[in-house]
């Protein structure tokens, strides 16, 4: 098993050699990367969570003796928190990739923990839109931690899949705040004004056991060897190595065949050179992703936002029903990563995410013209919806996978903030704005032209990934972009 080499070069300018990316891709799955996932994944759950509690409220926050919000401060409050989890997510994500994964996983989820704590406490407007702005901050800021030390422990293989399914379970988060909702907003159960604050409080509650979880999960040793700690992140790995001969000592481990990396150490990357490898660099790359991140930004909030309003004013379902509805969505936009995910690593990238990407937006206008065509109840939307998003929830999770993969280690976290924010910014505040005023007008025709705009996104997006998207499939993520650090030689 190869060793680290290490040399200095002079003036602090030190350079060595590592196979510990080769190690960690040869692994095969184990105990130690179900723990992780389990420990790190869940913060997609946290999301879902959040976003459809405060969908789900909305009518108790509405007739609260302390709040008394109007609808449009409801969507006020909307706007806060995804404003919060962009400037998070950027603010976050620089931390993440200048002060280590671990620390701002763990700071993340404290403001998380804190902020959605304080919302149960709100007692006015302004501190409800402050403690949802400061959640938003910790679940963008979760984002960029999170998909960066995910990304770098799993192997090559593996890499796609694993990805996929844990974006997916942001929507067993969305059931669980369906189901919340429909216990705690029960007059006969709890209700009124204590209700949608005990809402809230679960998420304070499972954060606090995440964080738990989370205290054994170690340091990326890719981020440690970046940043001249190349004998913490060789003790690392191999006592992870240790762990999958003491839980599968029938199993030899495969021999390390890649060359060995020759890196650079340094202490951080300055922003200048974070923008020239994100837009000129890269900047093939850098489109792709946005294009990819704002379209399913858009086709996503677009509709998951104004979904009960469609059934409210279109098919007259009473709004204490609602929760009953997203049960069956998000069971497809579960699914569909899940069973999907593999594909993305065996048959590739380019053709998986942009016809999953193509297959949302057709079907999506196909449910759009019968919805026209009042040719569907609720029911039947409900299952439109189920069969379009089973795929569009692979294709928005690929978006995820495709930034944080196919950018070099140094910057990984904050290209994943920035393209985040550029994609949530762009289709995630416009859409649900655009399909709001829309459903205000009570025109089907209105509506359809909405479902057609997030359609012709999301093929457009199909185009860009067939032409320029990388086929990063088993390749370890210093094959799909070179680090930074790497000796030129090496």
């Amino acid at each position: 098993m190869a060793t680290q080499a290490q040399t200095d070069s002079g003036a602090g300018d030190r350079v060595y050699e590592t196979d510990l990316p080769a190690r960690l891709d040869r692994l095969p799955w184990g105990r130690f990367h179900t723990l992780l996932v389990i420990a790190l994944g869940i913060t997609w759950l946290l999301d879902g969570l959040e976003v459809t509690l405060a969908g789900s409220v909305s009518g108790a926050l509405k007739s609260s003796p302390a709040l008394h919000l109007s609808n449009a401060e409801i969507g006020l409050a909307g706007g806060a928190y995804i404003a919060g989890a962009v400037l998070g997510a950027l603010f976050f994500g620089w931390l993440t990739d200048r002060l280590g994964r671990r620390k701002l996983f763990f700071i993340t989820l404290f403001v998380y923990v804190g902020a959605t704590a304080l919302t149960a406490f709100s007692w006015s407007l302004w501190s409800f839109l402050l403690f949802r702005f400061l959640t938003g901050a910790g679940i963008g800021g979760e984002y960029t931690a999170i998909n960066s030390t995910i990304q770098e422990f799993t192997p090559a293989r593996f890499r796609g899949w694993v990805d996929l399914t844990i974006n997916g379970t942001f929507w067993i988060g969305a059931a669980l705040g369906a189901g919340g909702s429909i216990v705690l907003l029960d007059p006969s159960i709890v209700g009124g004004d204590l209700g949608w604050r005990l809402c809230f409080g679960i998420g304070a509650a499972l954060g606090l056991v995440i964080m738990v979880l989370r205290l054994w999960v170690p340091e990326s040793p890719r981020w440690l060897m970046i940043h001249d700690q190349p004998e913490e992140a060789q003790r690392i790995v191999e006592h992870i190595e240790q762990q999958f001969r003491e839980h599968e000592p029938d199993h030899t481990l495969p021999a390390v065949t890649e060359k060995p990396l020759r890196l650079h150490a340094r202490d951080h990357t300055s922003l200048g050179e974070v923008f020239k490898t994100l837009f000129v660099l890269h900047r093939q790359r850098a489109l792709v992703g946005l294009t990819l991140l704002t379209a399913q930004a858009f086709f996503y909030n677009a509709i998951f936002f104004t979904y009960a309003l469609v059934l409210t004013d279109f098919y007259n379902v009473p709004s204490e029903h609602i929760g009953w509805y997203v049960l069956p969505f998000a069971l497809g936009n579960f699914c569909g990563p899940l069973l999907l995910g593999r594909l993305f690593d065996v048959v590739g990238r380019r053709v998986m995410i942009s016809s999953t990407y193509a297959l949302s937006g057709v079907l999506l206008s196909i449910s759009g013209y019968l919805f026209q065509q009042q040719l569907l109840d609720a029911t039947q939307q409900t299952i439109a919806w189920m069969v379009i998003f089973f795929f569009a929830s692979a294709a928005a999770s690929s978006a995820y996978l495709t930034v944080a993969e196919t950018f070099p280690l140094e910057i990984r976290a904050l290209a994943i903030a920035v393209f985040y924010a550029f994609g949530t910014g762009l289709g995630g505040i416009i859409g649900p704005s655009l399909f709001g005023a829309l459903i205000e007008s009570h025109d089907r025709n209105n509506v359809f032209i909405g479902y057609l705009i997030g359609a012709a996104l999301m093929i457009a997006a199909a185009v860009v990934q067939a032409i320029w998207g990388v086929a990063a499939e088993g390749k370890s993520l210093e094959t799909v972009a070179r680090p930074l650090s790497q000796a030129q030689d090496g």
